[in-house]
């Protein structure tokens, strides 16, 4: 079986390396770097099983710029391009999804096209009026940043969702309902091909087949439900700061109840990364209209945490700012929206000297804001050092540390 993967970052790229054990696989990007990384056996991203996955099997993968080699006669065209927002509104950039959907549609017509890329909440639906001669599916992904491989390959749960009659198909009712059932019949069969890809026995991993509407929805509200702990976590801990209280002591009390458990509870800058951000503001979009306090609250928690970040390090008056690591997380080499590129923003604002140590730049600066990249050297320079995350490598400048990690767990 041939499969085509639209997009080689986390999502495209660790589904490649699990359905490439099994399929031929071709993969499409825009990037010559990624394609070039990936043909040579190389990440263009840290994921240590996917690098592992990559040397070890070099060449079954087969990446591309040319849509019509990787498109032409492929089974399943998966897409998952990056689907960012700058937009106020919140809405996501789909444009790419249009537009990889078109192409299939030139290369590819009898493809089942499967979306993986974040979408907003009814895209897939009316998507589908535009094409009514391709079966689209939407199947959410739910994999944490350079862990990606192995959630494929343990899988917590495998959703897909298909359209339901597409208006204009056929003019019978009966008709109608035969396409939704052959569609919900290709549903099943790519959960099943993910299913047997994965390292998990295929009866024990969770399967749920539903409308591709409701597939967007589980997306969005597993991921604002996500962002809604964090951002509970976080007020906890501004509340305990505030009054002089232990935060570990309050969270590990709470954490005892089983129904709230112990997982997720570590404070932070902010909840940030590629996903929490945009997804919670693009499912606050999808509610205009609807009644909703909690959607709005939790946006906006975010926000009024990072603010009050930003002031308890000004309130402390120091002349230096030293700001440990931009990335993401620790073991990730993204610094796309993460919580400390956020509060590097604001610190920015308030016209104190701020100094970073981010060994994986090799700038000199970033916002004008000078990369020490000798970590002896930040340390000695920094009159304040701001990390999300603590490492043990600035354990001999404990005191001079200012975090929310009351784990230490990095």
């Amino acid at each position: 079986m041939k499969i085509a993967i639209v997009g080689l970052g986390y999502v495209g790229l660790s589904l490649a390396c699990l359905l490439a054990r099994q399929n031929t696989v071709f993969g499409l990007d825009i990037l010559p770097q990624k394609v070039e990384a990936v043909n040579q056996g190389r990440s263009p991203f840290r994921d240590n099983q996917i690098e592992a996955f990559l040397k070890d099997h070099k060449g079954l993968i087969t990446a591309t710029l040319d849509p019509q080699v990787a498109l032409s006669s492929a089974d399943y065209a998966i897409i998952a391009t990056p689907t960012n927002s700058e937009n106020p509104s919140g809405w996501l950039n789909i444009d790419s999804i249009e537009t990889s959907v078109e192409r299939v549609s030139i290369f590819a017509p009898n493809a089942c096209v499967v979306i993986k890329s974040t979408v907003p909440i009814g895209f897939t639906e009316r998507l589908a009026k535009r094409y009514p001669d391709i079966s689209l599916l939407f199947s959410p992904e739910f994999l944490r940043e350079g862990q990606a491989l192995y959630d494929n390959l343990h899988p917590s749960r495998i959703v897909v969702g298909y359209p339901q009659a597409q208006r204009g198909l056929a003019k019978a009712p009966s008709s109608c309902e035969r396409i939704r059932s052959d569609l919900e019949e290709k549903a099943e069969r790519f959960a099943q091909l993910l299913a047997q890809a994965a390292n998990e026995k295929a009866p024990g991993i969770p399967q749920l087949i539903c409308t591709s509407t409701e597939a967007e929805a589980i997306k969005l509200f597993a991921n604002t439900y996500l962002a809604m702990r964090v951002a509970y976590i976080n007020e906890l801990d501004t509340f305990a700061e505030i009054e002089g209280l232990d935060s570990a002591k309050i969270i590990e009390g709470i954490g005892l109840d089983p129904r709230i458990g112990t997982h997720y509870n570590n404070p932070s800058f902010g909840y940030g990364g590629y996903c929490l951000p945009k997804d919670s503001r693009q499912l606050l979009a999808n509610y205009r209209g609807i009644p909703q306090k909690l959607i709005s609250a939790i946006v906006e928690s975010n926000q009024m945490r990072i603010a009050h970040i930003a002031e308890q390090i000004t309130q402390r008056d120091p002349a230096v700012i030293g700001l440990y690591r931009l990335v993401m997380k620790n073991g990730s080499d993204n610094f796309q929206q993460s919580a400390s590129i956020i509060i590097l923003d604001q610190l920015i604002k308030s016209d104190r000297e701020v100094i970073i140590y981010e060994p994986l730049l090799d700038d000199c600066a970033w916002e004008n804001c000078a990369i020490i990249s000798d970590l002896e050297e930040f340390k000695q320079r920094s009159d304040l050092i701001v990390c999300n995350r603590v490492d043990a490598e600035l354990s001999d400048v404990s005191d001079k540390v200012y975090t929310r990690d009351v784990w230490h767990v990095g």
